[in-house]
């Protein structure tokens, strides 16, 4: 098990009706308030009127519209907004992409050009940041209890990710119920999303890190488990709450403690493939994540894709090989299960520039630093793969 430090800074408060007590826990952060979310579901399901009832008595500024793959121009936007109305915290109502944007909005009040330049240099992002908090109504990206944030750049076809221990939210509001209204595709895209989290970290150069590993088994089964029950059923609590704690706990770092921290080839590609494409992470890592798999499968790697196959879709074989590609030919079916595309063409891309996002997946993420180290030419192949 390799050294680790470990640090949870996000206060959790967990249940139903749990946002009513946003505005009591908000009072230390200030007055003006800056209210961020997406398209306007959290306006029609009721959930922003509950963020807002209980923020009453601040001064509150709302900023809607943060797009799915939120762009560096609303980033730019939300920081003008901010200095202008002398905002002391933020309020992130929605899923990872309103949390991801609001994080760079919190850290770029505070950096004195454009915010894209610490997207393309993390080094750059400021030593503070405005608080934020956040109020989840997707269970997808963890980004309610991490430093990460993703955002893209639609001019140069970028989709770039930063992290900063300073844009970790101070508190998370997660309410099962306010994820009831998401629709099965993008609960199927959530999951998807949250698993794919778990592979990047189990599928890990140290395979001594056995706590870590049998929590990424747990939770990949607690995945297999409720993802097709709240496509099913989409106000299944129990489900719903499940996926919800689980997307969580897959990206808040705990996953991490004595891995390695490989770069995450994975996302990498995916990030290209959605800035090109503007199609839905979770989709996108749906169509590569069994691709990788079958392009990575050698005798270095076998153990562990056996291991996996095992611990989580109970596949015993005495022949390694025959239980790992069993175990990847599940993996892909249960996405499709879940509705999810197998392939780029399921998912409506026309255009290949395989070439092009290889080499800025290889640029961006390091991917020779990964599980399986990859070259640009290996990147190329796995895109085609999965066309």
């Amino acid at each position: 098990m390799q050294n680790f430090n470990f640090n949870l800074p996000t206060e959790i408060v967990f249940g139903k009706d749990c946002v009513s007590s946003l505005g009591k826990k908000a009072a230390p952060y200030g007055k003006n308030v800056l209210v961020m979310y997406g398209g306007g579901s959290v306006k029609r399901n009721g959930v922003l009127d509950k963020v807002l009832a209980s923020l009453e008595g601040y001064n509150i500024t709302e900023l809607g519209g943060v797009e799915p793959n939120p762009r560096i121009t609303t980033v730019r936007k939300g920081i003008a907004v901010a200095k202008e109305k002398k905002i002391d915290f933020i309020v992130a109502v929605g899923g990872g992409s309103t949390i991801d944007c609001a994080k760079a909005v919190a850290g770029g009040v505070y950096f004195n050009d454009d915010p894209w330049l610490f997207m393309l240099d993390n080094s750059l992002f400021p030593t503070k940041a405005l608080p934020l908090l956040t109020v989840l109504t997707l269970a997808a990206t963890g980004s309610e209890m991490n430093g990460n944030f993703v955002i893209t750049n639609w001019e140069t076809n970028d989709k770039l990710a930063c992290f900063s221990p300073f844009i970790i939210p101070k508190i998370s509001f997660m309410d099962p119920e306010f994820t009831f209204t998401v629709n099965k595709y993008q609960t199927a895209c959530g999951t998807a999303d949250i698993m794919s989290h778990i592979f990047e970290v189990y599928f890990d150069p140290n395979d001594e890190a056995f706590v870590s590993d049998k929590l990424c088994e747990a939770l990949l089964l607690t995945c297999i488990k409720y993802g097709p029950v709240a496509v099913k059923d989409p106000t299944d609590y129990e489900a719903r709450s499940n996926l919800m704690w689980a997307g969580t706990l897959a990206i808040n770092k705990l996953l991490n403690c004595g891995k390695q921290g490989v770069s995450w080839a994975v996302h990498g590609m995916e990030h290209q493939l959605s800035a090109y494409h503007d199609i839905t992470h979770g989709a996108g890592l749906a169509i590569l994540t069994p691709a990788w798999m079958e392009y990575v499968l050698c005798d270095e790697t076998v153990d562990k894709f056996a291991r996996y196959a095992e611990a989580v879709w109970g596949i015993k074989d005495d022949d390694k090989y025959a239980a790992a590609r069993q175990a990847i030919s599940r993996t892909k079916y249960f996405f499709a299960s879940l509705g999810l595309p197998s392939t780029q063409r399921e998912a409506g891309i026309k255009e290949k520039y395989f070439a092009e996002m290889a080499e800025k997946a290889h640029r961006f993420s390091d991917t020779e630093a990964a599980y399986f180290p990859l070259k640009e030419e290996d990147i190329v192949k796995i895109y085609e793969k999965c066309y």
